[in-house]
């Protein structure tokens, strides 16, 4: 029995912050921007673009690539950001009625940027094991950029933060795009390094003043650099890696690369060390990074610029904070 990929979608706000815009606010280098940090420019919400509504339209999309009914989906998961329209609320659930899915059930998951491996991985082992489950919608929607205050230099490695949303329509027994195994690795001792300190139930109930705190911050922002340099491209590699021998395969296989955006020479490392060469991926410096829905929107352009063909084996990877390292190994076509 397979797990296969019948269709993607994403959407992207119209709206824009270039690598301009963002010198201004943190008097960082225009060519800074650009070179080091790999931003030429990235989609920000426009008005209405809650995360949701940003989910639910690129789910729009990837129902119609599968030529589908809503109708015929079993089981909707959400795997976008917890920053969602309102807090204690199930964005699946919502979404799932807004798209006229109704013979599916739904939950909200998430792991931060690593959610889209987690997602196909969390749908394959559900679909496995109940006989009613052969048709599952997962749908992101990102905009974490909101919880980014680009005064605070401890946090303006997080500049590329964009906003987007993405989907997948995952089907039991269909032959293309079939979804082999993934890996995971997590850090929990990075947990407490990088948070929003305010408006939990840590600091409840919040204080007025408080609310010029809403957005991330490091707490030790040397040890939390120590501790990325030491662990985050071994952590890296080891996912990549594992997934790929799970299913049957080595790096040497790889044909196309689905990575999360980030800083330029870390870009260009994981691709010496894996042996890639620029036209086995899709660099994402013309939108940043949307947290769990790079992956998608980097398949979707790979489709798009011929660099991801029928036949090929493509390796989705990606990392979120609290921490969390992830890749799934698709055959595509």
């Amino acid at each position: 029995m397979n797990i296969g990929i019948m269709g993607i979608g994403t959407y992207l706000p119209e709206p824009r912050m270039t690598a301009q815009d963002i010198a201004d606010k943190t008097e960082i280098p225009v060519e800074i921007i650009r070179d080091k940090f790999g931003v030429l420019q990235k989609p920000v919400p426009g008005p209405g673009d809650t995360t949701s509504s940003m989910a639910i339209k690129a789910a729009h999309k990837a129902i119609q690539q599968a030529d589908i009914d809503a109708k015929d989906i079993d089981l909707v998961i959400w795997n976008g950001a917890q920053h969602k329209d309102y807090p204690c609320w199930l964005a699946g659930l919502s979404a799932t009625h807004e798209l006229g899915a109704v013979n599916a059930w739904s939950f909200d998951m998430e792991a931060m940027c690593g959610s889209m491996m987690a997602g196909i991985d969390t749908a394959k082992s559900l679909m496995l094991a109940k006989p009613k489950v052969n048709t599952v919608l997962l749908l992101s929607g990102y905009r974490n950029g909101d919880l980014i205050d680009l005064s605070v230099p401890d946090t303006r490695f997080m500049l590329d933060l964009g906003a987007g949303g993405a989907a997948v329509v995952l089907r039991k027994d269909y032959p293309r795009n079939l979804v082999l195994e993934s890996s995971f690795k997590g850090d929990g001792s990075f947990a407490m390094d990088c948070y929003v300190p305010v408006m939990g139930t840590d600091s409840w109930p919040p204080k007025s003043e408080q609310l010029s705190d809403y957005h991330f911050m490091v707490r030790d922002s040397e040890q939390f650099k120590k501790k990325l340099g030491e662990r985050t491209l071994p952590n890296f590699f080891s996912v990549i890696r594992e997934s790929l021998a799970d299913s049957g395969y080595s790096q040497k296989d790889i044909d196309y690369l689905a990575i999360l955006h980030f800083k330029r020479s870390a870009h260009d490392m994981i691709l010496d060390e894996l042996g890639l060469s620029h036209e086995q991926t899709t660099y994402l410096n013309e939108y940043g990074h949307i947290g769990q829905n790079d992956q998608i929107l980097s398949l979707e352009l790979g489709l798009q610029n011929g660099r991801l063909k029928d036949g090929d084996l493509a390796v989705l990877v990606g990392a979120g904070l609290g921490f969390v390292w992830a890749s799934t190994v698709i055959r595509w076509g």
